[in-house]
């Protein structure tokens, strides 16, 4: 308890249980991990190379992936004080691995660690590794719940009538089911791009062009070696690259994602409105309180903190997507120091999703609400009529029912009334007479059930 309290970031603190998993792919100790683990893997596809002529047995392998399973806080914590000598997080990995393989008498291959590497190569695919992580194992499986959770009740309300509301305004009827159907149709539609996505990845040294390589063995086909390495960990390989890899396709991911977001944004905004039209009820939870003065108050802070969550996270996307593809001449440091934080963009993404769902399974369908609303405002059918008249050959049908209907509150018994004075063929005027806001829905119930 005392520990989170004094913690800066809410995404730690506040929200701790909420960001676990976040946290679980994506934290200092992962990155140092992942790197170990490009850096002992690299070394792995060295001496399985002809032309480097290095014996080696399966013992020495074994040696390694101990290194890798056994690595825990403590050998983090080695890690980070070797780097606190020389002040480079990527060398200290190196030195950290040369020790250990004096520790276990395989200091043969210490000249083969981080061998023809630029920083970056070991950190590309270090972040490339705990990016894929994070958006398979975390992020999609909890969009997919918020996703499913708005088909549920998409579903569960495809039969009830809704005044919708355009510019504010009441308008056409809808169905409450259709209108939480669109959202959960939107985010799926920008999910399945985010799935087919592949992060890049390059290993192809300081400045791209296998210097240090060629120099060194140059009979080594450098690039097939390089591509089978970069795939080997699911990423895409990018042959093209300046010191850095370009960040061309995690921008388009982290776009993708900020569009999603921002679906739930669109979302939580109408959900708020509807709450505060009376159209849903939220579940009065015992022990929790809305207001410290206003007993009576149940607030939709769920909605509220999930709003507020996606303006937090899309900030920094934001921030990802009008940066990371910049970096002067063959590289500059700003994207090192940036990549840092693409755990607190998904991070206050996942709160934003959780709340969402929380919100959404704390409500229940006002229906009598939603129906005597309806009967309260058959102004609405001015539509259906002028656009009937127009098909019985009225000229000026709009400008009738815009006279009769603009800014007042008629009856319906006055609407029926209009109707029966109309000349219009008689199948059309039985239709009408027989049309109440209620069961004036188009399609709604037809297209609701092809959203999914």
């Amino acid at each position: 308890m005392i520990n989170y309290i004094y913690n800066i970031s809410p995404i730690d603190g506040r929200y701790k249980e909420m960001t676990e998993e976040v946290r679980n792919y994506f934290s200092e100790y992962n990155l140092i991990k992942n790197r170990i683990i490009v850096e002992i893997e690299w070394l792995k596809k060295l001496l399985q190379i002809e032309e480097i002529k290095i014996d080696f047995d399966k013992k020495d392998f074994k040696i390694m992936d101990e290194i890798i399973e056994k690595f825990d806080f403590e050998e983090a914590k080695k890690v980070k004080e070797i780097e606190n000598i020389t002040k480079h997080d990527v060398k200290a990995i190196e030195y950290y691995l040369k020790n250990k393989f004096k520790e276990k008498n395989t200091e043969k291959f210490n000249h083969l660690i981080h061998f023809a590497c630029t920083s970056e190569d070991i950190n590309n695919i270090a972040y490339g590794i705990m990016t894929k992580q994070l958006i398979e194992n975390v992020y999609i499986p909890n969009i997919n719940k918020l996703i499913n959770t708005l088909k549920k009740k998409a579903n569960e309300y495809i039969d009830i009538p809704m005044l919708s509301h355009t510019h504010g305004q009441n308008a056409t009827p809808t169905t409450v089911g259709k209108e939480i159907g669109i959202f959960a149709y939107r985010c799926n539609k920008i999910l399945n791009k985010i799935k087919n996505e592949k992060i890049s990845g390059k290993f192809n040294g300081t400045v791209g062009n296998f210097n240090t390589h060629l120099i060194s063995y140059p009979n080594i086909d450098w690039i097939k070696i390089s591509k089978e390495f970069v795939e080997s960990f699911g990423l895409e390989y990018n042959l093209f690259t300046t010191q850095i890899e370009s960040h061309d396709n995690i921008c388009i991911i982290f776009s993708e994602i900020k569009l999603l977001n921002n679906i739930i944004l669109d979302f939580n905004n109408d959900m708020w409105m509807y709450i505060s039209r009376n159209y849903f009820k939220q579940d009065n939870i015992k022990g929790e309180i809305g207001s410290s003065v206003m007993p009576h108050k149940i607030n939709p802070i769920n909605f509220e903190n999930s709003m507020a969550n996606i303006k937090m996270a899309n900030g920094v996307l934001g921030t990802f997507i009008d940066n990371l593809q910049v970096s002067r001449m063959q590289r500059d440091l700003s994207d090192s120091s940036m990549l840092r934080n693409i755990g607190i963009a998904i991070a206050y993404t996942i709160i934003a999703i959780k709340q969402c769902t929380i919100g959404m399974n704390k409500l229940k369908v006002n229906e009598e609400y939603l129906k005597e609303e309806l009967q309260n405002t058959p102004e609405i059918l001015a539509e259906a009529v002028q656009t009937i008249l127009r098909k019985n050959g009225y000229e000026n049908a709009y400008e009738i029912l815009k006279n009769m209907t603009r800014g007042k509150n008629i009856t319906i018994e006055q609407m029926r009334c209009f109707i029966e004075n109309l000349e219009i063929n008689k199948e059309d005027k039985d239709n009408l007479l027989k049309l109440e806001p209620e069961n004036y829905l188009g399609l709604a119930r037809e297209i609701g059930r092809m959203l999914f």
